[in-house]
């Protein structure tokens, strides 16, 4: 790929994250492509389908959040190295507005993500859990996918952005109560 191209590509996925977040995954094409300062045709050429640039910019997004695992993790104590990266992982479901239904669409692209979704985050969270198992720091009978269903379950039943981190803060405090028992 020619490096006008990979620009292109690059803008054209950070624009489609931003506004995604803002306006959900079915904004209009000519916003995301104005926002790239690309036009529509370049943004069509890369993705032909709105369903390819919702799984790209899915894709990025969720290995960005599972990599942030290991960067904490080298950076902090294990409980909170879990609940920074439980944040992180609640501001990666607010911003993933519409997502849910775009995956229940029926559309072939979005065939396998959800369990790759799980075993990949799934996969970040249970080396955190362990760690603060290990340490004392949390209790010792959590399971990775069930807790990221209630850190979403929390995030789409809270209004705003602010009480959903809220909820979950209470929620790490919960994980450390009865943390040696």
């Amino acid at each position: 790929m020619r490096a006008d191209a990979r620009r292109n590509l690059g803008a054209v996925t950070d624009a489609a994250r931003q506004v995604f977040a803002e306006q959900g995954v079915d904004a209009p094409a000519k916003v995301i492509a104005d926002r790239a300062g690309v036009g529509v045709g370049t943004l069509y050429r890369h993705f032909p389908q709105r369903s390819d640039l919702v799984v790209a910019v899915f894709r990025q997004a969720v290995e960005e959040c599972a990599d942030a695992a290991d960067e904490l993790s080298a950076t902090h104590a294990p409980d909170e190295a879990l609940a920074l990266w439980l944040q992180r992982f609640t501001r990666f479901v607010a911003t993933k507005r519409g997502l849910a239904a775009a995956m229940q669409s029926g559309d072939p692209a979005f065939e396998g993500l959800h369990p790759w979704f799980i075993d990949r985050l799934g996969g970040a969270l249970t080396r955190l859990l362990d760690a603060a198992s290990a340490a004392g720091a949390i209790r010792n009978d959590l399971d990775a996918p069930l807790l990221l269903r209630a850190v979403a379950d929390l995030c789409h039943g809270a209004p705003t952005a602010e009480q959903s981190e809220h909820l979950v803060a209470v929620l790490v405090d919960g994980l450390r109560w009865r943390a040696r028992a």
